[in-house]
């Protein structure tokens, strides 16, 4: 049985993660999604808020987990939990040649580990969540951009509540 792990920030989970955490439960038997933690980044939801987001957003997928694993080493996740590859999203070629260089270390960290990397939808090429927290810190609209439960988070965090 074919297993891959997707970590990620996902602060919070945008509809260009989604996109990829589609294509890779076509791929593989089980996908483990995860809620890791990037050391440089500030984060505006707990890992527990990320991880419901990303269990809301993936609900009809049966193959998918969505697991929270703030403080541990993706290569060691990837063995404890049996995943022979580690999925990565790529947005354009700027995310390509950072995912490169993880997809190195990783390499040379676990050289049983393969690295796939999915490109999202070209529509969501330039959709990052850094981005879309600031649409919504001044009050614009980021329902496009973010699955619905995550949206209303955000929102309800940037104490912009439509009514």
């Amino acid at each position: 049985m074919a297993t891959a792990l997707f970590p990620g920030s996902f602060d919070p989970i945008t509809l260009g993660h989604l996109t990829v955490i589609k294509q890779a439960s076509k791929l593989f038997d089980h996908l483990y999604v995860v809620a890791m933690t990037n050391s440089q980044k500030h984060y505006l939801f707990s890992v527990e808020e990320r991880k419901a987001f990303i269990a809301d957003a993936s609900s009809n997928l049966a193959n998918v987990t969505v697991l929270a694993r703030p403080e541990q080493l993706t290569v060691d996740l990837a063995h404890e939990l049996g995943a022979g590859a580690i999925v990565r999203g790529v947005r354009n070629s700027t995310d390509f040649l950072y995912e490169q260089q993880i997809a190195g270390i990783n390499r040379e960290l676990a050289p049983d580990l393969t690295t796939v990397i999915l490109f999202t939808d070209p529509k969501n090429s330039f959709v990052a969540s850094s981005m879309i927290k600031e649409v919504a810190k001044f009050g614009g609209p980021v329902e496009q951009f973010l699955p619905s439960q995550a949206a209303k988070a955000l929102k309800e965090k940037m104490g912009r509540i439509d009514d």
